[in-house]
C-alpha cells in the first residue's frame, strides 16, 4: 500500500503546533534512549551530546563549499582532519577530507585508486577492486557508481580476509586492496600486516575500512585489549576510512578519508575550471555541506579527549565480551568467530535464530539480522552498556519460548518453503509477483514495524536465485518509500 500524499502547504505551520505534532509523529519510533537497540545509534551521555548539539546549531546555517569563506569552518575541518590522523598513526605527510560518512569515505577511496592507476598507467582498460566478501557492501556501491570492477574474495573459515586468495585474484588491472577493520558482521579483523605485504609486492594501494573500529580500537589498545595492526604503521596501507559518528560519538553525517600522502589524496580532488559560474573545487563527493557537522565533530573530540574515550571504550568492551561470552553459554547459540572488537553476531544449529530475535522484538529488543549463516547482530555502544544482564535474560526467556512454541511459527515455515518451493518451478515474472506479495505480508506486521522479521529473512535465505531475492528486497524498498 502506497503512502498518501501530502500536498506542499498553502500556510505556513506555528512552530507552537508544528513541533508538537513532530514529536508525535517521532513517537512511532523505535525507542534506543532505554539502552536496548543494540545498532544505529551511538550516544556519549548527555553532557556531550549536549555539546555536540549546541556546536551543531552555531554552525547549522553555514556552508562549507567556499572555505575561504567561513575560516572557522575550514579550521574544525583540518583539525579534525589532523586529529584522525594523529589517532591512526599518520605520517607528517598524511592527509585527509572530512565527509558525511563512510560510505562518501569509502567512495573517495576508490575514486582516489582509480584515478591514480589511470594517470600510473593508462593502459588499464577494467579497473578493478579486490575485496574480502565480508567487506562492506559501499565497495560494491562505489564501484558501481565509478564503472569498476570488483573481485570478491571467500574469507578463511573464522571470517577473516583470506590473503592467498585475494592474491590469486589480483589481476594487471587491480587498482586497490581492501581490509576491515573490523568487518561489520562479524566484528574480526582481517589480516591487515599480511594484506599489506601484498600491496607492497605487486605495488597496488591498500586501503583499511575502519569505519567500525578507527575510533575504537586505538583505546581498545591503550586499555590492553590484544589488537592487531591496523592502521597507517602496517606497510602498505595508503587509505584508511574511520568514522567519527559512530564510536566518536559525533552526530550522524562525520566520517574521515585518511591518505598517507598529500599526493595520493590531489586524485581525490574535482575541479572544474571553464563554467561560466566560476572556478570551481571540491575535494569530496559533496558540494554543498553543512558546517553543523564538522563542527559538532571537532567539538565533541575536543570534549571527550583521550580521556573520555578511554572510559567509554573500557565499558564498551567490557559489556561486550560480557555478552559473547554468556551467550556462548547458552545451549544452542554460539557466537561467530572470535570478534576483535564490540561488534559481534550469535547464531545456532539447534533453533530458527530470526524466531529468536522476533521474540525478543516483541519484548522491545532491537538486534540486526544477518545471514550466511543465519544469525543476529550485536553492536554495543556507550548507551548499552548498562544492559547486558537484561539482554541476557531476554534472550534466554525468548531461545527458551521458541524451544517450545515451535508450531506457533508454522505460518511462517509455511511462507517460507512455499515461496522457495515456487522460485524454482516458476517463470522469473510470476516469481516476482508471489515474492512480491510475500513481502507485504512479512513486513506488514505489527510486532516487525521496525524491521524485517522471520520469515522475510527466511525467504531472503532460503532462496538460491540471488536475483529473485535481489528483485524482492527492491519491492520491500519501494514500499517503504
Amino acid at each position: 500500500m502506497k503512502n498518501p500524499s501530502k500536498s506542499f502547504p498553502e500556510k505556513g505551520v506555528e512552530a507552537s503546533s508544528l513541533i508538537p505534532d513532530m514529536q508525535e509523529i517521532k513517537s512511532a519510533d523505535a525507542p534506543w534512549r532505554n539502552g536496548k537497540m543494540f545498532g544505529y545509534i551511538y550516544y556519549p551521555g548527555d553532557e556531550a551530546a549536549k555539546v555536540a548539539e549546541e556546536a551543531y546549531q552555531l554552525f547549522c546555517c553555514e556552508n562549507t563549499l567556499n572555505p575561504s569563506l567561513f575560516a572557522s569552518l575550514r579550521r574544525f575541518e583540518n583539525e579534525t582532519v589532523q586529529m584522525l590522523s594523529d589517532l591512526l598513526n599518520g605520517g607528517s605527510d598524511a592527509a585527509g577530507s572530512f565527509t558525511s560518512g563512510g560510505t562518501e569515505s569509502i567512495l573517495m577511496a576508490v575514486k582516489t585508486a582509480r584515478d591514480k592507476a589511470l594517470a600510473d598507467n593508462p593502459d588499464i582498460t577494467s579497473p578493478a577492486i579486490v575485496i574480502p566478501g565480508s567487506a562492506h557492501p559501499a565497495f560494491l556501491k562505489a564501484a558501481h557508481y565509478l564503472n569498476v570492477k570488483v573481485i570478491q574474495t571467500p574469507v578463511r573459515d573464522d571470517r577473516r580476509a583470506d590473503v592467498e586468495a585475494m592474491s590469486r585474484a589480483v589481476t594487471p588491472d587491480t587498482i586497490l586492496l581492501v581490509g576491515s577493520a573490523p568487518c561489520f558482521p562479524h566484528g574480526v579483523i582481517d589480516p591487515i600486516t599480511e594484506i599489506g605485504e601484498l600491496a607492497l609486492g605487486q605495488k597496488i594501494l591498500f586501503h583499511v575500512d575502519a569505519c567500525m573500529g578507527g575510533m575504537l580500537l586505538p583505546f581498545a589498545q591503550q586499555l590492553g585489549y590484544p589488537v592487531p595492526p591496523f592502521d597507517f604503521r602496517v606497510p602498505g596501507v595508503t587509505s584508511i576510512s574511520a568514522d567519527i559518528h559512530k564510536y566518536g560519538y559525533s552526530p550522524k553525517g562525520a566520517s574521515v578519508i585518511l591518505y598517507a600522502s598529500r599526493a595520493l589524496r590531489k586524485h581525490q580532488f574535482f575541479v572544474h575550471t571553464d563554467w561560466p559560474g566560476g572556478l570551481y573545487g571540491s575535494p569530496s563527493f559533496l558540494g554543498t555541506r553543512g558546517g553543523g557537522h564538522v563542527a559538532a565533530a571537532w567539538a565533541v573530540i575536543n570534549h571527550l579527549g583521550r580521556d573520555g574515550y578511554l572510559v567509554r571504550a573500557k565499558h564498551v568492551m567490557e559489556t561486550s565480551g560480557k555478552l559473547q561470552k554468556e551467550i556462548n553459554s547458552i545451549p544452542g547459540l554460539k557466537v561467530i568467530s572470535n570478534p576483535d572488537l564490540s561488534v559481534f553476531a550469535f547464531t545456532s544449529d539447534t533453533i530458527d535464530i530470526f524466531e529468536v530475535g522476533d521474540v525478543l522484538s516483541e519484548q522491545g529488543w532491537f538486534l540486526d539480522r544477518i545471514q550466511f549463516p543465519n544469525a543476529l547482530h550485536v553492536t554495543v555502544a556507550y548507551q548499552n552498556t548498562g544492559q547486558a544482564d537484561n539482554l541476557l535474560s531476554a534472550l534466554k526467556q525468548a531461545v527458551a519460548t521458541v524451544k517450545g512454541k515451535r508450531i506457533s511459527s508454522a505460518s511462517s515455515h509455511f511462507l517460507v518453503s512455499f515461496v522457495k518451493g515456487m522460485s524454482r518451478v516458476l517463470p522469473e515474472k510470476w516469481f516476482r509477483k508471489i515474492s512480491s506479495v510475500a513481502s507485504g505480508l512479512t513486513t506488514g506486521k505489527d510486532n516487525d514495524k521496525h524491521g524485517m522479521g522471520a520469515a522475510m529473512y527466511g525467504i531472503t535465505a532460503s532462496i538460491d536465485n540471488r536475483k529473485n531475492v535481489h528483485d524482492l528486497v527492491l519491492d520491500v524498498l519501494d514500499r517503504m518509500y
